[in-house]
């Protein structure tokens, strides 16, 4: 071949430009494609990069011939096509981050390491031809339900499909198979056959919604705004069924990794097709089996967190973001990208529709539909005869609290335990207790990395910073005045209010739900099968709670310590405080027995309080709006932050000072607030410091980025610190 021809390689590294290598000498024309992945030199090592392009020429600084050749071809045929490459170059573009780092998160971790892609097919369990019925196994209910689903699915079930029926599959698998009732087999993608009762009636409203989101043609975006228990899962079911009677494949993106497993469920038995499954807490193989499974056209229906925005689909006909407002969407470390952004604009370049739902939308998207950007779907009604719970505040200020629940509240959930109802206590805090002092000094364990207090995990016996990990014993005295029986725990967590409920309640399960609790492979997945189990229970948990779960037996939702969001100096606090306290009381009667809500607060005549109960979410989403544009606040102004750390304070904020000198040059018209501190000023022994750029006009803000950063790049004090950039943040923490 001609050493004419350059090829351009994305390689993930720290720089923000495309690398220039020769062709190896025995390769042919036709062996090198863009898109495929090749092993280069780069330094004293090798790494994997991708052909981005070929050309004629170079713009390296050396001639031509100085550039080293290209080690291996790791691909036949593209991993990427020209689709995919230029949606990621976008997304380099827009969030000013090297193509290199882009394009190897958007692909799997194996094939990020010179791998090559294994089969799409998977490792499972089917029937053995040993006839025998499920009803003989009613003393051993997991093993039944694994049998249940066997006879349902006569081609067998993956395991991951069967661990996400119960977090005790693993060893009811091996005693099955141990009496001769399973054997291992061969998965192919196709799954489950829809069930003959998916077809839910739908109500007009759904109707209506179901029929615009099939009507549009080509690109555009719908928000469907349906408050909780409006049936907005059923409208996702028909329009992706509808888009794979097509030929079309469908991506559906969660917030949360608790959440796909039930979305799983719900899918596999409504639509006619192969449905794929991607989230972190897979293994590295099973991510990488869906991403081929994707990427081949093999999966028609792909369910995912943020990550799974990238997965290639040749055949794409519709997104969906389900509870689009979760910040969640948000990437906060290396490449800072939000996923829902992302599949609004994946959904632009590929010429279809994407839906946006939630029952509390983001005042972002709010913004775009009051401007009709947006097709504005709305789901007022609950679906079948539930109705939307009532909801009260609990004024607190001259109440005993005990693990920081009112006698009211204890009251009422004894009500609905003595009806065999289910009660849900929300606090967003996890742990025992949020701080440990003495009450002799008044000394406080704090963090050694960070500047924040430590948790207490009871369970555990540990202190926990869960800003930085760091873990510690509890001391046996004060560490400052020496008492020994004055270390006194203040505040609550969930652990608490467990511990508590179960004291009060004695003969009622009391179930934990939060980050700590369901750390395990399968503990969610079996915590919910409890639930389900029982009639009358108590959960105790976190925000993990508020999104998307469907307990048609609670009756009662206790919100402790709602103040708490009301305080936050962050301007975007009063959105999210509304948007969980919505989503945790939309648990409540979503079936046939009417649900409340009680709100226990220091603070009942707060202005957001009052609006949310009388008026409801989309006043009160009207009136923040105008608090907003009259500050010039997102939506009415678009921001980059820049984000700088470092060992020494000092050196930060000169980094930042230096970085703004420039500034009447480079970013004229740019509004520059800081430098300032970060909320938490040093965590992980980093201490962070914020820069702010603003305007009213996105593309002079993205021209006078271009500009700035790269000289700011050439300087050495860039190279002296951690920095980056925050295109669009949702937090400045």
């Amino acid at each position: 071949m001609s050493n004419s021809l350059i090829i351009r390689v994305a390689v993930a590294a720290p720089l923000f430009n495309l690398f220039d290598y020769l062709p190896p000498d025995d390769t042919s024309t036709q062996e090198l494609l863009p898109g495929c992945r090749v092993r280069v030199p780069f330094g004293r090592s090798k790494r994997t990069g991708v052909i981005w392009e070929i050309c004629d020429h170079s713009d390296a600084a050396p001639p031509s011939h100085s550039l080293k050749a290209i080690a291996e071809i790791l691909d036949k045929t593209p991993l990427l096509d020209e689709y995919e490459r230029h949606f990621l170059s976008w997304c380099a573009s827009y969030y000013h981050h090297p193509i290199g780092e882009v394009v190897s998160a958007a692909l799997p971790t194996r094939l990020r390491q010179s791998r090559q892609p294994g089969p799409t097919l998977e490792q499972g369990w089917k029937l053995t031809e040993n006839t025998i019925s499920p009803d003989d196994f009613r003393s051993a209910p997991v093993q039944q339900r694994i049998l249940k689903s066997l006879h349902d699915c006569k081609q067998g079930m993956s395991d991951k499909q069967l661990r996400i029926l119960d977090g005790e599959i693993p060893p009811a698998l091996r005693r099955l198979q141990q009496k001769g009732v399973i054997e291992r087999c061969d998965i192919t993608p196709k799954l489950t056959p829809p069930s003959s009762d998916k077809r839910v009636i739908l109500s007009p409203e759904q109707q209506r919604a179901v029929a615009t989101i099939h009507a549009a043609s080509g690109f555009s975006t719908l928000l469907l705004d349906g408050i909780t228990g409006s049936g907005k899962t059923e409208v996702y079911l028909h329009a992706a069924d509808e888009a794979i009677s097509r030929g079309r494949q469908v991506m559906v993106l969660v917030p949360e990794i608790a959440l796909t497993p039930q979305l799983l469920r719900r899918f596999q038995r409504g639509v006619d097709g192969v449905v794929a499954i991607s989230h972190s807490a897979l293994s590295g193989g099973d991510r990488e089996r869906t991403w081929m499974q994707a990427h081949k056209g093999e999966a028609d229906l792909l369910i995912g967190t943020r990550s799974a925005i990238f997965t290639p689909m040749p055949r794409l006909g519709l997104i969906i973001i389900d509870e689009e407002h979760d910040i969640s969407f948000k990437q906060q470390q290396g490449f800072r990208y939000s996923a829902r952004d992302l599949a609004v604009m994946k959904a632009k370049q590929s010429n279809i529709p994407v839906v946006l739902g939630s029952a509390t939308p983001s005042l972002e998207t709010l913004h775009n539909a009051l401007k009709e950007r947006y097709q504005w779907l709305k789901l007022r009604q609950r679906a079948g005869k539930a109705k939307p719970p009532q909801i009260g505040l609990v004024d607190i200020r001259a109440q005993r609290l005990r693990a920081g629940i009112c006698s009211d509240l204890v009251k009422s959930i004894r009500e609905e335990i003595d009806r065999d109802h289910q009660v849900i206590v929300f606090l967003n805090r996890r742990g025992y207790a949020p701080q440990l002092t003495c009450h002799a000094c008044g000394w406080i364990a704090e963090c050694r990395h960070c500047d924040a207090r430590m948790t207490w995990h009871q369970k555990l016996q540990r202190l926990w910073c869960h800003h930085c990990g760091s873990q510690h014993v509890k001391p046996e005295k004060c560490p400052d005045c020496g008492a020994t029986e004055s270390l006194i725990y203040q505040g609550q967590g969930t652990e608490r209010v467990e511990e508590y409920l179960s004291e009060v309640f004695p003969s009622t399960p009391v179930i934990r739900i939060d980050r700590d609790s369901t750390r395990r492979k399968g503990s969610l997945e079996k915590a919910l099968h409890q639930v389900n189990q029982n009639d009358a229970c108590i959960m105790v948990g976190t925000q993990m709670l508020a999104k998307g779960h469907d307990f048609p037996r609670v009756t009662l939702v206790g919100i402790l310590n709602a103040d708490q969001g009301l305080l936050n100096p962050d301007f975007r606090s009063p959105e999210r405080t509304a948007q969980l306290l919505l989503q945790v009381s939309g648990r409540a009667g979503r079936a046939e027995k009417p649900g409340r809500v009680l709100i226990q607060t220091r603070h009942p005549h707060n202005p957001l309080l009052k609006t949310l109960l009388h008026k409801g979410y989309e006043a009160f989403s009207r009136d923040e709006l105008e608090q907003r544009q009259h500050a010039q606040l997102p939506p009415f102004a678009h921001q980059a932050l820049i984000r700088a750390e470092g060992t020494d304070s000092k050196q930060v904020q000169e980094f930042l000072q230096f970085a703004i000198s420039r500034s009447p040059q480079l970013l004229p018209h740019i509004e520059l607030w800081g430098p300032t501190p970060a909320l938490i000023e040093r965590k992980a022994g980093y201490f962070r410091w914020h820069l702010l750029l603003q305007t009213n006009n996105r593309q002079l803000l993205h021209q006078r980025l271009d500009a700035w950063l790269e000289w700011l790049r050439q300087q050495p004090q860039a190279r002296r610190i951690r920095w980056s950039v925050d295109v669009d943040p949702v937090e400045i923490l």
